[in-house]
């Protein structure tokens, strides 16, 4: 059966539920998370209650989204695609139980700030896929995969750099607001710009190009 949700997928679901009960029996039910900071006072804050069930419903949200696309997908298109899905999926539920596990250490009063170390090594993953997405050639299976064809070579240049100039931004972004500490809130918001921006961009981008090299010919 074509799955896209692995053991492993399922077993990041397990750790994440863990670390949130953990975190419900061990943090204070008044406890706030600190999402913001403005000099030492902190401006935006999450409810425990609020903020704790977010990521494993993000995670149940996503496994059974990524489950649905891959039982739609016809076995060709599913083994041309795979190898793309599946670490894309891994990639944001890793950000998400890494996440989990920063608020669970700031709610017992840990000084081990886990979210600013995701958004360290995001940051840097993500500006390492912005060049080798840049600089990628076309090739029958390697690439982005999107939901329509791309026709021609400039389409698929024009796809790629722009997905791998907004992934590499994107990651200097995130390495900027980790090392100045801009909060838990901002940090968290911009991890998941930094996942979903490439592929957006590059489905405008493909789509532009289709337009744009169609009235060239």
């Amino acid at each position: 059966m074509k799955s896209l949700v692995t053991r492993f997928h399922l077993l990041l679901l397990s750790v994440t539920l863990a670390i949130t009960g953990v975190g419900f029996f061990r943090i204070p039910a008044d406890f706030a998370f600190p999402a913001h900071w403005t000099g030492s006072t902190a401006d935006w804050q999450w409810p425990r209650d609020m903020a704790l069930p977010v990521a494993p419903i993000m995670i149940i949200v996503l496994m059974a989204v990524f489950f649905a696309i891959g039982r739609a997908l016809t076995a060709n298109h599913y083994a041309k695609v795979q190898h793309i899905l599946d670490p894309a999926l891994t990639l944001a539920l890793l950000v998400i139980a890494s996440t989990q596990l920063g608020l669970l250490f700031t709610g017992i009063g840990s000084d081990l700030d886990f979210v600013r170390g995701t958004g360290f090594w995001l940051g840097a993953v993500m500006v390492v896929l912005g060049i080798v997405l840049f600089e990628a050639e076309r090739h029958t299976y390697a690439g982005l995969r999107l939901p329509w064809p791309i026709a021609s070579d400039g389409a698929w240049r024009l796809a790629h750099r722009a997905a791998g100039l907004v992934s590499g931004l994107a990651g200097l972004g995130l390495l900027a607001a980790a090392w100045f500490d801009v909060g838990t809130g901002i940090l968290v918001m911009g991890f998941a710009g930094a996942l979903l921006a490439p592929p957006l961009v590059a489905g405008i981008a493909t789509l532009a190009g289709r337009q744009l090299y169609r009235s060239r010919a």
